[in-house]
């Protein structure tokens, strides 16, 4: 299925993040488009969609930087032309593929943490805006400026053929996401994700901040709960 599609990946060399923002006239893109890993980097697959190449991606950023993680993808993929890929491994570099075969207007832009992409878009001005945006925001969290991003980009266009959904995710160092939401299917799904992140930076966030980690098996329910170390959690 060819979905017309903006997204943006990024990786954080401060925190240590890797995150994809995304949106589409497609439902439940999240499941499909966005893959994250902070050991290694970040992809966003979309045009004719090859989840593949986000799977197949992160294994190779374990070893590679994005320029070369891209060419063995497009090399190993027969459809490469009608496919749409960004990526951005872990140490900041990016890269992006726009194939010939993806629908009008299509295109990408990258920079120092990120890699910004679109089809089927309105005009270029999604993704000058999406590029504005995060590079103005460079002292804020990767999720809030990744969701940003994806705001300026619906205002300026976004997809031509209409809204249904979206997502963000971001990836800390944890076998499990820092953060994935997702729209599946709504009228205005970008607008719907900022009310679910801002649901979730208040009651979801500072508990996935508690969790345990591979450095702390015990985590920090006792600090969040404000409880002392020999007390238990009802």
């Amino acid at each position: 299925m060819h979905a017309g599609t903006f997204s943006i990946a990024a990786y954080d060399l401060t925190s240590g993040r890797a995150g994809v923002a995304v949106s589409t006239r497609m439902p439940a893109i999240g499941a499909l488009a966005v893959f994250t890993d902070a050991a290694s980097g970040s992809v966003a697959t979309q045009a004719l969609i090859n989840p593949l190449l986000g799977v197949d991606g992160l294994r190779l950023l374990e070893a590679h930087s994005a320029e070369e993680t891209l060419r063995r993808l497009l090399e190993a993929d027969p459809g490469a032309d009608s496919r749409q890929v960004s990526i951005v491994d872990r140490h900041g570099g990016s890269a992006a593929h726009t194939g010939p075969e993806t629908h009008p207007w299509s295109g990408h832009r990258t920079g120092p943490g990120f890699a910004a992409a679109g089809n089927m878009l309105v005009d270029g001005r999604t993704i000058d805006a999406m590029v504005e945006s995060f590079e103005t925001t460079a002292d804020g969290p990767l999720h809030e400026r990744l969701l940003l991003s994806l705001e300026a980009g619906q205002r300026a266009g976004g997809d031509r053929r209409g809204k249904q959904s979206a997502a963000l995710r971001v990836s800390s160092g944890e076998p499990y996401p820092y953060l994935d939401l997702r729209v599946d299917d709504h009228p205005e799904p970008v607008a719907e994700l900022r009310r679910v992140y801002e649901v979730a930076k208040r009651e979801l966030l500072p508990f996935v901040e508690a969790l345990p980690t591979r450095n702390n098996p015990h985590g920090r329910f006792h600090e969040l709960l404000g409880l002392r170390d020999d007390d238990t959690a009802p």
